[in-house]
């Protein structure tokens, strides 16, 4: 879409390609069990936006992804559940598809897989629809499935005679005039199942007269499923504090005593039928506001031998661990007690290891171990309910943070840039809210972290790892070559050098290889070394004045290479007796520039294929011994050969060609005929590319070296070909140990580096820096890209120096040995001792009162991640925009930042006491803009832009061209009447595009001669813009704040109107409309809400032609939107994505297309992640779509991967 002409005379539309480059990052729920039915299993389930994950935290507690899939549809909420006597957990999800799903992980297969789905309703996030609430009975008899208001029903859950899962039909559970604030199961044992609701009824409630400080009755509710009957009855209703917002069910029958934990405000009150409820205050921050209410926002249950307990999390952070004491099911007491502080969470996970899994609101998610149970003070439920029990915060000691999931969301702003002088550009987010925010510096590649590094006394020339014994666990040498000699390293508890290891060091060494069971073998330029389980050495010598220049081995075969333009090869085969034989001896009569030879497949003693390159020809040759040597097939390339791997995999043998020019070429090797097919190519790097065969998470995989190191696996269904972000390597090889299980042994000039990989499956790397407040928008300087600035501002929140002021005035009362008063007076913070060191990003920043706001103007450098320069916006203001403007009546090279500031905002009415411009000079060289001086405006400042020399400002809804003046900006133009607040402004010539906060887009020009700004064109449908970027000069792509994505155009006829357009005068509104209508060119609908786009790429050495649209969204995703260049492209996908919504409908019964039309009509924009799930399908399914696109299997797949590969990562 660069070019206007050129999309038109191509296609006539805008057809865009929209693809996930990292799915959403924040978790909405997350649930724990045994997913997979192995003993001991402890896996997590999270939803993450429309998306669902399942994790699985390995032995040393690091979380590992085991699989993630797109369910097109918004995840509402999601529960497990087993049956009586079952050994496997179920997930119930409930989506905005109007079905509830019940889905089993087949560990086999790697899937979700959908065992049952009911219709009981229409689709969408509608108020009277079941699925935003599910209980499950505790022991998997029944579910209840809910709406926010009036529709309950509950379906029965059973085996049938083959043990497999059966649902019933649905029983209604209705109550009319009714909203649902909660919903869980209670553990009845197995008595019949009954469900606890929190309802409250609106009859008449909006004409009702309350009392001051009367409010609605809220009620707990018992819904009775007799089983006998089958049918749903209303068992039993209470009145609760109308401040109730959560229900939480208590483990019942042999386990506790039932009924659930009623959450309130600043209490928990424990309620069962026909028993005493028991009611405890919730414990306090000590000097917080006793009129300012505490909530109990997210809980987890663990139950355990002789006991449970309950996890709660407060709107602060704070954790508090409620247990009962209890006897005969009577509940005499609820004790509550501050436990530690973490982030605010969505949701909390319990596991049975001993772990607890924080899914964070904001920022990066924990995984934290308990290590133990100091006492606190208890809060009881035999004290009054609005008794005051205080505690101070403390650093975490119950708690130990073991791994962190990163997490991105929100992602306010961002920018496309490879200010590190990488291959590929960088994406340069801000991210996060309040304390937790962040700047992100996310760059392509797979995060590895170094184990340890030593220094080595030369520049090696390659390294291995070898195992003593086949059945052992655990590598025995680590084996370095240089060009003279070889250092041995014995690997236990240190890494030590050996000399009795059998390996020869006095040469430098081509090949190490652990033969059969118990021998080694070293493969050296004048011969090859075996070495025996008994000490023993055979050494074979090579024949004449020649020597090795290639090896290639595997368990039981060798086969070398010989110097000089014969090209001899000898093959050997190690016999039953464990000695190393010659085969075959054949002179290629061509010189040979790499060899490679096949893996042993499982069940068989000896590859089949030996590959040699030869200049540009890749040739396979037979290694049977009726036919051995003998040529099979040969591929041609477009460079010199210069390593050769073969990986097998599940359904075929590859073929790894890298080549001098730093492209890699993969190809199918035929196991039958030995034919190579299907051959694919991608670009790694500058240097010649070397390939190393390794194994990730027990399977086969494979590195490749060249100007950076990739990755290469089978990661959910496709052949993935990711980066490290890491440093080059020079050589590197597999390695096992007691300490790092698996990892890598790898050389980087002159030192050795022991590495693991840990985020399997991580698209981006992310570099943190902590930011103060939210960052809001991001400018770098046009003269220095690495130089930047940022706009914090947070509501509710005092300026770091009132907060440090007010700590200096305490510490001086303190030492005087005054009363520290024990509330905040007015409006100045309180500090709590020992809660002054406590790091804000956890415990969170002073709340200070409604309207109050702190806000800051941040220079940083983002390649050495300093920050220059912090300064606080005093006064109450808030920054809304930030721009660079160079003005043209001053100096050319000098550039002057543009703030734009509010104060005393108010949200809700949305009031405020003005506006100001503050304007500083900008230079490159200096750590600190210099102010100049700041403008009043009548209203707020939203959007700034450059303009002609001139700054032009979006003042509320009022467009307006300023100077620079000597004591303030001047106002020189403006047009006044746009609809609403401008949020956006873009300008290319004379045409402006502002974006309206509710009414989409509208177009002006501006006419130099009579200095005036005229709308032409808006758009017909009002949309609420979040973000917008122009494509070129008639288009412009936007997102709003329902999740929808869209591209729209000004005719091509109006444009050529406007060049000989003059007004007269100020032209009014036609219609409450501009006289011309932009054109819908594509838009689709994808269920998170768009921040931030921008236009640009990510492929190294792009140009224009290859730039798309990137964008990040709330919950933490980054995807793009590529053009398409040839109708031959459109078509094949837009066939492949009608194929594939007929045979892979989605998990959880949403209807594709619906779903991405939700709120307009899909149009021209095809569903790229839609299409990669064919590169997840079976064989079988996999044909039958080829079939219908006239095409093979291995063909649609090549064409997936080279899109992705060439226009995207």
């Amino acid at each position: 879409f660069v070019c206007r002409a050129r999309i038109k005379g191509l296609l006539g539309m805008v057809h865009l390609y929209n693809l996930t480059l990292q799915r959403s990052t924040c978790i909405t729920h997350c649930v724990y069990g045994n997913f997979s039915g192995t003993k001991g299993a402890n896996e997590i389930v999270v939803a993450r936006g429309s998306s669902l994950e399942l994790l699985r935290p390995n032995e040393t507690g690091k979380i590992i992804h085991v699989l993630d899939v797109d369910v097109f549809g918004i995840i509402r909420v999601l529960m497990p559940f087993r049956l009586t006597g079952g050994a496997k957990d179920y997930v119930v999800v409930g989506s905005d598809s109007g079905r509830i799903t019940i889905l089993e992980y087949n560990s086999v297969k790697n899937i979700f897989e959908r065992v049952h789905q009911e219709t009981f309703g229409r689709s969408g996030v509608r108020r009277m629809v079941p699925g935003q609430y599910l209980g499950v009975d505790p022991k998997g008899r029944a579910v209840m499935i809910g709406a926010a208001e009036r529709q309950k029903l509950v379906y029965i859950l059973n085996r049938d005679a083959q043990a497999r899962l059966t649902i019933s039909s649905p029983l209604e559970a209705h109550k009319a005039h009714t909203i649902v604030y909660s919903l869980v199961g209670v553990d009845v044992g197995f008595e019949n199942p009954i469900f606890a609701c929190l309802e409250m009824e609106y009859v008449d409630a909006d004409d009702a007269v309350l009392a001051p400080g009367e409010e609605h009755h809220k009620m707990l509710t018992y819904y009775e499923l007799d089983l006998g009957l089958n049918h749903v009855v209303r068992k039993w209703s209470d009145p609760v504090d109308p401040s109730s917002n959560m229900l939480i069910s208590v483990p019942g029958g042999a386990d506790g005593p039932g009924g659930v934990l009623v959450c309130a405000e600043n209490t928990i009150t424990w309620k069962h039928k026909d028993h005493i409820p028991r009611t405890c205050p919730l414990p306090r921050r000590s000097g917080m506001d006793a009129s300012q209410g505490l909530l109990v926002v997210t809980t987890a249950t663990h139950k355990q031998k002789g006991g449970f307990f309950i996890v709660v999390q407060t709107e602060y952070g704070d954790l508090y661990k409620v247990t009962l004491k209890y006897e005969d099911d009577v509940v005499h007491e609820v004790l509550i007690k501050y436990f530690d502080t973490v982030p605010v969470c969505n949701a909390l996970c319990v596991l049975r290891t001993g772990f607890l899994f924080a899914a964070s609101e904001f920022g990066n998610h924990g995984f934290y171990l308990f290590v133990g149970d100091e006492d606190e003070s208890d809060a009881s439920s035999n004290m009054p309910p609005h008794a005051l029990v205080e505690f101070v915060p403390h650093r975490l000691k119950n708690l130990q943070l073991v791994d962190e999931l990163p997490s991105a969301s929100p992602v306010l702003d961002m920018k496309i840039m490879d200010l590190l002088h990488e291959e590929t550009p960088q994406i340069y987010a801000l991210c996060g809210r309040g304390p937790r925010s962040s700047l992100r510096i996310m760059r392509h590649g797979m995060t590895v972290t170094p184990m340890a590094v030593s220094g080595l006394p030369g520049t090696p020339s390659a390294v291995w790892t070898i195992k003593k014994n086949a059945r052992d666990e655990f590598d025995k040498f680590i084996v370095v070559s240089f060009v003279n000699s070889t250092l041995v390293l014995a690997v236990g508890a240190t890494v030590e050098e050996v000399h009795d290891s059998g390996f020869l060091g006095t040469t430098t060494t081509l090949n190490v290889q652990a033969l059969g069971e118990d021998a080694m073998l070293q493969v050296h330029p004048n011969g090859i070394r075996h070495i025996r389980a008994d000490g023993r050495i055979n050494e074979w010598r090579v024949p004449g004045r020649r020597t090795i220049i290639h090896a290639a081995t595997n368990e039981f075969q060798v086969a070398v290479a010989l110097s000089g333009e014969e090209g001899e090869v000898y093959y050997f085969e190690l016999d039953a007796s464990g000695t190393l034989m010659e085969v075959e001896h054949r002179v290629m009569n061509r010189e040979i520039t790499a060899i490679g030879i096949a893996p042993v497949a499982k069940g068989r003693t000896r590859g089949r294929f030996l590959a040699m390159g030869d200049g540009n020809t890749v040739r396979i040759f037979d290694l049977y011994r009726n036919n051995c040597l003998q040529q099979m097939s040969m591929l041609a390339i477009a460079a010199p050969c210069e390593a050769l791997a073969m990986l097998h995999t599940d359904d075929a043998l590859y073929l790894h060609v890298g080549l001098r020019s730093g492209v890699m070429v993969r190809t199918v090797l035929d196991t039958n005929t030995g034919e190579l097919t299907d051959s694919r190519s991608r670009f790694l790097g500058v240097r010649p590319v070397t390939l190393v065969p390794i194994r990730v998470r027990g399977g086969p995989a494979m590195l490749a070296l060249s100007s950076r190191t990739w990755l290469c696996h089978d990661f959910e269904g496709r052949f993935a070909v990711v980066p490290f972000s890491y440093h080059p390597l020079d050589h590197a090889t597999h390695f096992s140990s007691e300490q790092c299980r698996e990892g890598i042994v790898a050389t980087a000039t002159n030192s050795l580096h022991i590495l693991t990989l840990e985020k399997i499956g991580e698209v981006f790397n992310q570099t943190e820096i902590p930011l103060r407040y939210t960052p809001r928008k991001m400018i770098t300087h046009p003269l220095s890209a690495n130089l930047a600035a940022i706009i914090e501002t947070d509501h509710r929140t005092y300026t770091d120096e009132e907060r440090q002021s007010f700590k200096v005035k305490q510490e001086a009362m303190e030492d005087a040995g005054a009363s520290v008063p024990a509330r905040p007076e007015g409006d100045q913070p309180y500090v709590p001792e020992g809660e002054a060191d406590l790091d804000e990003r956890t415990y969170g920043q002073l709340k200070a009162k409604q309207g109050k706001w702190a806000a800051a103007l941040r220079i940083i450098d983002l390649v050495t991640s300093s920050t220059y320069s912090i300064q606080e916006f005093v006064n109450n203001e808030t920054a809304v925009s930030i721009a660079t403007c160079v003005f043209h009546d001053k100096d050319p090279s000098e550039h002057y930042l543009i703030v734009g500031t509010v104060k005393d905002l108010q949200l809700r009415p949305r009031q405020h006491s003005g506006g100001f411009l503050y304007v500083y000079r900008w230079r490159p060289d200096t750590s600190q803009p210099e102010f100049i001086h700041r403008t009043e405006v009548d209203q707020i400042p939203s959007a700034l832009c450059a303009f002609q020399g001139r700054l032009l400002a979006g003042v509320g809804n009022v467009l307006r061209i300023y100077d620079l003046g000597k004591k303030k900006l001047l106002r020189k133009c403006e047009q006044k009447g746009l609809p609403n607040q401008l949020v956006s402004i873009h300008t290319q010539g004379d045409r402006i595009i502002c974006g309206d906060v509710l009414e989409s887009f509208h177009y002006l020009k501006y006419h130099r001669q009579m200095n005036l700004l005229s709308v032409f064109a808006d758009d017909a449908v009002p949309r609420y813009l979040t973000c917008s970027a122009q494509l070129d000069y008639d288009t412009m792509a936007g997102a709003d704040k329902f999740g929808n994505v869209f591209v729209v155009r000004l005719p091509t006829s109006v444009t050529e109107d406007m060049q000989n357009d003059i007004p007269s005068g100020p032209r009014g509104w036609y219609l409450n409309g501009a006289p011309n209508k932009i054109t819908h060119m594509s838009g689709a609908y994808l269920g998170d809400t768009i921040q931030t786009m921008v236009k640009g790429t990510l492929t190294p050495g792009a140009t224009a032609t290859s730039e798309i649209i990137l964008y990040a969204t709330l919950l933490g995703a980054f995807g793009a939107c590529i053009p398409f260049q040839s109708r031959e492209d459109v078509d094949f996908f837009m066939h492949l994505e009608m194929a594939m919504r007929q045979e892979c409908p989605p998990l959880c019964g949403r209807d594709h297309q619906a779903f991405r039309s939700s709120y307009f009509p899909v149009k021209n924009v095809i569903d790229g992640d839609l299409c990669e799930m064919f590169l997840r399908l079976e064989p079988a399914r996999q044909m039958n779509i080829a079939q219908t696109l006239d095409r093979s299997p291995a063909e649609v797949a090549k064409k997936l991967e080279d899109f992705r590969h060439t226009r995207l990562l």
